[in-house]
């Protein structure tokens, strides 16, 4: 019986350290304060964080100069900080590797003061892809 404890235990770490894939009525779920804001519905933010990320929190994206993170790959130059840009403009105020968890209240947060700052178009994927045709990225319980 050891050994089936540790493996448990295992099984149990590695699922809390394992990224999270958000599925699409997950998504509906967490992003609800999201809805509206900017003009930007549910729909188009499911799938523009499809294309994002994938609806994975744990997405950390490496460019020649800076680095994206979590579900809405938030830059490190402007909107958060850290070791890689120490005089990052850090408009959101908070460490980057927050945006890898899977509490959205952050991310949401910073989201927010992006869409204030700059608009929808911060994410390439939101006008190529999510801007029609939105029925496949509705959850069909709401």
């Amino acid at each position: 019986t050891m050994s089936f404890v540790s493996l448990l235990l295992v099984g149990i770490l590695f699922h809390a350290i394992q990224a999270e894939q958000l599925t699409k009525c997950e998504l509906f779920q967490r992003l609800k304060d999201l809805d509206g804001y900017g003009g930007v519905t549910l729909p188009e933010w499911v799938c523009t964080v499809f294309h994002t990320s994938g609806c994975d929190t744990q997405t950390i994206v490496n460019n020649n100069d800076s680095t994206e993170y979590g579900l809405f790959q938030i830059n490190n130059k402007i909107w958060c900080r850290d070791n890689q840009i120490p005089h990052s403009r850090d408009i959101c105020g908070i460490s980057c590797d927050k945006f890898l968890d899977d509490d959205l209240t952050d991310d949401i947060m910073c989201v927010k003061k992006i869409l204030d700052n700059v608009g929808i178009n911060y994410w390439l994927a939101h006008k190529a892809l999510c801007f029609e045709k939105l029925d496949q990225w509705r959850c069909e319980k709401w």
